[in-house]
């Protein structure tokens, strides 16, 4: 078996198999996981998921932020609009932890069996067939092996990103959903008396989500889809500018943003393919179904394909059983649902709040919105925001032969 992409889904995807005592390779194009990630956010339904795996004490020793409740506010006042302390179970939080940590974690776990192996510094550059199937990949060692080289497989599982290249060689295109926006990303120092949690502050022409991370602020600030040319036109102050009337709270720190450089641009996109497989080849992740960050859902929903996609695979291989395209259909039925309805729900969002403000359109300049009022006075439909952004529609659990409860949490 051969996985691309050593992120999030493609090693929870290569510790399944290989504790299922499936023969895995993940090739990983990066010769570390110290990279700035911006998607740090591990969901309830994840942190359940290494208590599953035996990972769930290990992870708490990890650095790491809790975020208790998700508020929005307007000009017109503050809504809480997820309560993640009612959701069900032990994990009643997100948690912020740097993700080359969870990388590791996982990289750590699954270097464990014997039938896992982790190639870094390996980039993915084209896939192999034979007979009209895809039976394997060519990639290129970036490391001191170096040259290219060709990794055979009886299926290939691309976790390889919004930007897959299996996917380009397969010949496979997503639908593709308009958004209105792309996201700047910059970080700003934060203090003690600061606002905790998850802040997103949205006002006429302008939105930003404000990111605790302890010590400083990780900001997502919005522009109309686009619109990063125009805006780095500009000198940065004029982005500090913006910032301040924001979040006035902020004061002269908005003045750490000193360049365009210490500014990464997001391009957002939202798509899913229309079959997520190919004789030989299976996407999961962002390379079958790119998801906006709204709600920061991306990397968990990734995660659940990742799960479902071991079990079904593991249980396959363990019975001496080859996996079908026809299974590769199921696990495609299975997880299209959730991901469908998440979408659906981001698209909503970017309809109803974010297109809004980005054109200029005043949110509650009157007092707040009314879907806003009716949730924060509404502690039951807090619990289900935070329910769907958390643990999702379908999630997805362990099987029993990947278990390892001793020294969880």
């Amino acid at each position: 078996m051969c996985v691309t992409g050593g992120g999030p889904a493609g090693l929870v995807l290569g510790l399944l198999l290989a504790r299922a005592g499936v023969e895995v390779t993940v090739l990983e194009k990066h010769a570390d996981f110290l990279r700035d990630f911006r998607g740090d956010t591990v969901h309830a339904s994840t942190l359940r998921l290494l208590d599953e795996l035996g990972l769930g004490a290990e992870f708490a020793r990890l650095p790491h932020r809790r975020l208790e409740r998700a508020v929005v506010s307007t000009d017109s006042g503050e809504a809480i609009v997820a309560d993640f302390t009612r959701l069900p179970g032990a994990h009643r939080e997100i948690a912020l932890v740097p993700q080359w940590d969870l990388l590791e974690l996982l990289a750590r776990s699954a270097a464990d069996e014997p039938s896992f192996t982790l190639r870094r510094s390996s980039e993915v550059v084209d896939v192999l067939r034979t007979n009209g199937r895809i039976a394997g990949v060519r990639y290129l060692d970036r490391g001191e092996e170096g040259g290219t080289h060709e990794l055979h497989a009886d299926l290939t599982v691309a976790c390889d990103g919004r930007d897959s290249v299996l996917r380009r060689a397969a010949g496979l295109k997503p639908r593709s959903f308009g958004v209105p926006m792309d996201v700047e990303w910059f970080r700003v120092p934060r203090r003690d008396d600061d606002p905790a949690n998850l802040l997103g502050r949205v006002s006429a022409g302008a939105m930003s989500v404000m990111i605790d991370r302890g010590s400083y602020w990780q900001i997502a600030y919005l522009v109309s889809k686009g619109g990063d040319a125009a805006l780095r036109s500009q000198p940065v102050t004029d982005l500090q500018d913006r910032l301040r009337r924001l979040a006035p709270w902020l004061g002269d720190r908005v003045q750490t943003v000193d360049s365009w450089n210490a500014v990464k641009l997001l391009v957002v996109q939202l798509n899913r393919l229309h079959r997520w497989s190919a004789p030989g080849l299976l996407l999961i992740g962002d390379a079958a179904h790119a998801m906006s960050p709204v709600g920061g859902v991306g990397i968990n929903l990734a995660i659940q394909d990742a799960v479902a996609a071991g079990r079904l695979l593991g249980n396959r291989m363990r019975a001496g059983r080859s996996v079908t395209d026809g299974d590769l259909l199921r696990l495609q039925a299975r997880r299209w649902v959730p991901t469908a309805l998440i979408q659906t729900g981001q698209r909503l969002a970017h309809w109803a709040i974010i297109g809004r403000a980005l054109r200029g359109h005043a949110l509650g300049s009157s007092g707040l919105p009314l879907p806003l009022r009716i949730l924060n006075r509404t502690p039951l439909l807090q619990a289900l925001t935070a329910r769907l952004l958390a643990i999702g529609p379908l999630p997805e659990h362990a099987p029993p032969w990947a278990r390892r409860f001793a020294g969880s949490s």
